[in-house]
């Protein structure tokens, strides 16, 4: 399967979109807050590799959360890092099954530490599965676990911060 690359400025224009876009605001006039979350990816192409990575992402609707995801990490050629532009859509916004299915799609950016490395640009796809809350609480931090294809095929797993009555 033939991989799909994006350019670098269009990753770049991207995010530029995504940070200037403002926050959600609920029915009552409240921001709703900033999720966030820690993550270990593995990504499994031509050059593989484990990122380490933090994400925030901001409701763009009751189903649908925009986010940044920035990781670091080894691969095959020494150090690298990658930005993802996403947006997921969360099939259970409102939290009424333990666990909850989304989906998701985006722009995915990986530099190379190596001298003939640089940035590659592609698009990515995911799907995942947000656990349950921890028993008695209605926030804390909830686990996840996503795999898709981007650059590679991905394998992610995580943390993510609860939002109260929601995903």
């Amino acid at each position: 399967m033939e991989e799909i690359r994006i350019k670098p400025l269009t990753t770049a224009l991207a995010a530029l979109a995504v940070l200037c876009l403002p926050a959600s605001v609920t029915a009552q006039g409240s921001l709703q807050p900033l999720q966030s979350e820690v993550r270990v990816d593995g990504l499994f192409a031509a050059d593989p590799a484990v990122h380490a990575g933090y994400g925030l992402t901001l409701p763009a609707g009751i189903y649908v959360r925009t986010g940044l995801v920035l990781g670091a990490g080894v691969g095959r050629h020494g150090l690298e890092g990658r930005s993802d532009l996403i947006a997921r859509f969360t099939f259970d916004p409102l939290r009424q099954s333990r666990w909850g299915p989304y989906g998701g799609a985006g722009v995915s950016a990986r530099l190379n530490s190596t001298d003939e490395g640089g940035t590659e640009g592609y698009l990515l796809f995911f799907l995942g599965m947000e656990g349950p809350l921890p028993l008695g609480r209605s926030r804390g931090w909830v686990p996840f676990l996503e795999a898709g294809v981007g650059g590679g095929t991905r394998v992610g797993i995580g943390l993510r911060r609860a939002i109260h009555s929601r995903r």
